[in-house]
């Protein structure tokens, strides 16, 4: 009934069984990548940096934010390798086969690829054994990326 009324009223129904989490988490407010963290930063700065508004590439669809040109240039060139892993999902939750938010400031570079969670417990889960839990996401991973939007 409701799936014929609610047309008629201008509401749309929900799409039963569609993702409505992206595969890259976004900013719910702004939709940008990594909450406007310069993602390189990460991977250079003792702390991540905020990008800048001006200084945006869109990649997979999702803006994502530079602290600086040369930042945006590098990943320009390879994102792959300063994205998150897990598209910025939690990276023990996919370890562990399933999906959950992270937040930017709780990560780890580990073997020169970055991993974000959902809280430092999560982190620290991760680090005690760090090759094990990022083999078992990996392993997860395209499972668990079926199930989200694309965008």
């Amino acid at each position: 009934m409701l799936a014929f009324v609610l047309p008629l009223l201008g509401v749309a129904a929900p799409a039963w069984g569609q993702s409505i989490i992206s595969e890259i988490v976004t900013d719910p407010l702004t939709g940008i990548a990594l909450g406007g963290m310069d993602p390189v930063s990460y991977f250079t700065e003792d702390a991540p940096l905020l990008g800048r508004g001006d200084l945006e590439y869109v990649w997979k669809g999702v803006p994502w934010h530079f602290a600086n040109p040369a930042n945006r240039d590098v990943f320009e060139r390879s994102p792959a390798i300063y994205a998150p892993q897990f598209g910025g999902h939690g990276a023990m939750s996919a370890a562990r086969g399933f999906v959950s938010d992270a937040d930017p400031m709780i990560y780890t570079v580990f073997k020169q690829r970055l991993y974000l969670f959902y809280s430092a417990g999560s982190r620290e889960a991760f680090l005690l054994a760090p090759d094990a839990a990022a083999s078992k996401g990996a392993a997860n991973w395209p499972d668990l990326a079926k199930t989200l939007s694309s965008r």
